[in-house]
């Protein structure tokens, strides 16, 4: 196992990684400027989701949010809508906290110090130190799970990465072999290397600009390195949830606490919706009772496609009913709109499957 590097040959390592993506690094919105605010948007949103799917993201956030100040004078409901269907919403919500402490407490600029960024909502040590190196410059190893299998295969390091001391020596490592002369880029080459050549699986050794240090290769040990992670077993649960849809074509959502409300509604707008065991119209008609105090179910529940939507480690099968009522109830944390405006709102992934079959079962 390999944790330090002698000189030159850590010197010839940084030069030809750094070479290597100065020539072929992605044209990638954040890096058209080393602005700290558009790095630390583009670091949140890239947390557990690719690339591909934040771009959209991204512009439309920065086009509503130009400024640090502008997020931090935003009411949440509305980025929340715009982070709408990212995924992961206790990162909106943390990013509009740390917003409004920045301007607080630090004038409205991301701060320059490791202590102050990460005191903030949401920040934890990768996020800090990539902001601050490719923003200040400031020479902090960043070490996220891309990072991190390239230098254990670098270093030909087995075992599962997660293990707390196996991790401590990777930031050992980390911090070793950061090229200080220009650690935003270096961070950035080394991220950049293990999306797109140094891949869990099926690495591109031959297309690699480190391929000639890499112990991993020389020993053949790059399809076991690293290992494979013991994955959590996944849950299946069943949601059953109420279209109410009144004829003028309206419908009504909630905000309702329950086991099933952060995993698949994010505390999120959302139709009435339980977690169901054994018969779901039954456990529905009960819960709508329970929530609005209906003698009796409002209508009759007419049964829609079912939908699978797997998030995390569960495995949903939602069970969506629609009911035509003559008057949506109007109650304290309710919100009446029209059918097909429910995307207006902020609501999660799963809402918006179930908004789509009920638009096309109420037509």
């Amino acid at each position: 196992m390999r944790h330090q590097w002698e000189e030159p040959e850590r010197a010839r390592l940084q030069l030809s990684l750094l070479r290597w993506f100065r020539t072929h690094r992605r044209d990638l919105p954040w890096r058209a400027s080393r602005d700290p605010y558009r790095i630390w948007i583009a670091e949140i949103m890239l947390q557990q989701t690719r690339i591909a799917a934040v771009l959209p993201y991204y512009d439309r956030f920065l086009r509503n949010f130009p400024t640090l100040r502008a997020l931090a004078r935003a009411r949440q409901e509305k980025v929340l809508r715009l982070w709408s269907g990212l995924g992961y919403y206790t990162r909106a919500r943390n990013l509009h906290r740390a917003a409004k402490e920045i301007v607080c407490n630090h004038g409205g600029k991301f701060p320059h110090r490791l202590r102050d960024a990460l005191a903030l909502p949401g920040i934890g040590r990768y996020t800090a130190a990539a902001v601050l190196s490719i923003a200040y410059r400031l020479p902090l190893a960043a070490l996220d799970g891309n990072v991190a299998r390239v230098l254990a295969r670098l270093g030909a390091i087995r075992g599962d990465l997660r293990v707390p001391r196996r991790w401590q020596r990777l930031a050992g490592g980390a911090e070793h072999l950061l090229a200080r002369q220009a650690p935003g880029d270096w961070n950035q080459a080394l991220m950049e290397l293990g999306e797109t050549i140094c891949t869990p699986q099926n690495p591109r050794c031959k297309d690699c600009p480190v391929s000639r240090f890499c112990l991993a290769r020389a020993r053949r040990l790059t399809r076991e390195i690293p290992a494979a992670r013991r994955k959590r077993a996944a849950v299946n649960v069943r949601i059953a949830c109420a279209i109410l849809a009144d004829p003028r074509g309206r419908t009504i959502l909630v905000r309702e606490p329950g086991a099933h409300d952060s995993v698949l509604f994010s505390r999120l707008w959302q139709f009435p919706a339980v977690e169901v065991r054994r018969e779901p119209l039954t456990e529905l008609g009960n819960h709508l009772r329970k929530l609005w105090g209906f003698g009796s179910p409002p209508a009759r529940l007419e049964a829609l496609p079912t939908l699978r939507h797997p998030v995390t480690f569960h495995k949903a099968t939602l069970l969506p009913f629609m009911a035509r009522v003559a008057k949506l109830p109007h109650l304290a944390g309710t919100r009446i709109l029209a059918l097909n405006q429910i995307l207006e709102l902020p609501v999660s992934s799963a809402t918006r499957k179930i908004a789509a079959v009920a638009v096309s079962g109420s037509a």
